[in-house]
């Protein structure tokens, strides 16, 4: 059996900054990669798609953005030029179309047996670094759809052109859902928003862009102990925003005033129509106040600092749903769904003791109860930029020095990192 001493699972950028660190110590690993490396942004993109975080946050290992537009947002095609770059700045060991079906601990041995579909290999140590959104979760009532509305999930959505004529449901307002939603309203297609219960924030505030003034007051490197037990685990939607042309603020009470129908949230389908909950003029509400709360937040550090900025300011709702008790559409008067709907994780393939019941990996910054086994890439693994370009460099970094620490000391019993 073939023998490395670190096997990283997945080539995206969490993969690769483990493999950057590692290259850079001269221990022997290698990166197993089911697809094409960085292939999630590459292919599981809209065409419209553009980062809303602003370039400076983009910094991997020794290779940080250093673009002519620090402020501004990466569309698809500057990004994977940018991870293009990157790939090529130090040539990993990756091994493309290699999918990894089961990696077990050695039972009364050492390290771990890691089958692939290319033959089994024997590794010392194991890094995780296939991310936390795995199958697209898409929920069973749509099988009740007619067959002849065209499904698509969010990740496979690429255009409004491409979706069949008619008007199109979008269930979900998460980043993915709230930018596909305006994708389409741009291209003037008919438009209904299933509206849940994702969060919201401005794209800038008081002179500067509010993810400036929030790095600035040290919010994104606050490590995920700081947060309650019941929060850590962050399977919650993402706020709400985008980067496009510039950079602007998603209000998705804009939107009803330019002519998209806002439904609440996706209840059930039922005699061939779709029900939706009456809990619309909440879910905005509660967008709003987080909106305003964050902003509050940030007079709060202007005030404290003595900085000089622009007036402080509060959203006020520009519509509202009045009346709204729920609503019913037909299901045959649509020619599409988008799904925006989050993904599910799948871990069956690692076999480890180190799951709670609901499937969350227990670990601390990454390290496992697992002698040898890790994990890195996942939201909040130590702070907001874990699973970020923000954050993900320092994360590789820890595991990599974990990794190369028991390299060098195989015997070792390694603890969890305090």
């Amino acid at each position: 059996m073939e023998h490395v001493s670190v096997a990283i699972v997945g080539g995206g950028q969490a993969g690769l900054s483990v493999s950057w660190h590692l290259r850079r110590v001269g221990i022997d690993h290698v990166v197993l990669e089911r697809d094409t490396v960085m292939h999630a942004w590459r292919d599981a993109r809209w065409d419209s798609f553009c980062l809303v975080t602003p370039n400076w946050q983009c910094r991997l290992p020794g290779y940080p953005y250093e673009g002519a537009d620090p402020d501004g947002f990466m569309v698809a095609s500057q990004l994977n030029a940018w991870l293009a770059g990157y790939v090529a700045s130090f040539d990993p060991p990756v091994r493309e179309h290699t999918a990894v079906t089961s990696v077990r601990a050695i039972e009364n041995g050492v390290g771990f047996e890691v089958q692939t579909s290319a033959g089994p290999i024997h590794a010392d140590q194991v890094v995780v670094a296939t991310g936390g959104y795995h199958d697209p979760a898409i929920p069973r009532l749509a099988e009740r759809l007619p067959a002849a509305v065209t499904q698509v999930h969010s990740s496979s959505y690429k255009s409004p052109g491409r979706l069949p004529a008619g008007p199109v449901l979008v269930v979900g307002t998460g980043q993915s859902g709230a930018q596909i939603a305006e994708d389409l309203l741009l291209a003037g297609r008919q438009v209904h928003l299933a509206v849940g219960s994702a969060p919201r924030f401005a794209r800038r505030y008081r002179g500067r862009d509010v993810i400036a003034w929030l790095h600035d007051t040290g919010h994104y490197a606050k490590p995920v102990t700081d947060k309650p037990v019941a929060e850590r685990h962050q399977d919650k939607t993402n706020h709400y925003v985008t980067g496009r042309d510039g950079g602007r603020d998603i209000d998705l009470r804009e939107f009803a005033r330019q002519g998209v129908t806002l439904h609440g949230h996706l209840s059930h389908v039922v005699d061939g129509e779709i029900v939706f909950a009456g809990d619309l003029e909440r879910s905005l509400d509660a967008a709003d106040e987080v909106y305003n709360g964050i902003n509050e937040t940030i007079d709060k550090w202007i005030a404290d600092n003595g900085i000089e900025a622009g007036e402080p300011s509060r959203y006020e709702p520009v519509w509202r749903p009045t009346g709204y008790r729920g609503s019913r559409l037909p299901a045959a008067g649509l020619a599409a769904v988008v799904w925006a709907t989050g993904f599910r994780r799948d871990y069956r393939w690692l076999h480890a003791a180190v799951f709670d019941g609901a499937g969350h990996p227990q670990h601390v910054r990454g390290v496992t109860p697992v002698d040898g086994l890790y994990f890195v890439g996942l939201p909040w693994l130590h702070t907001w930029g874990s699973g970020r370009f923000a954050g993900v460099a320092l994360d590789a970094e820890y595991i990599a020095e974990h990794a190369s620490y028991r390299a060098a000391r195989p015997a070792l019993v390694s603890t969890v990192a305090s």
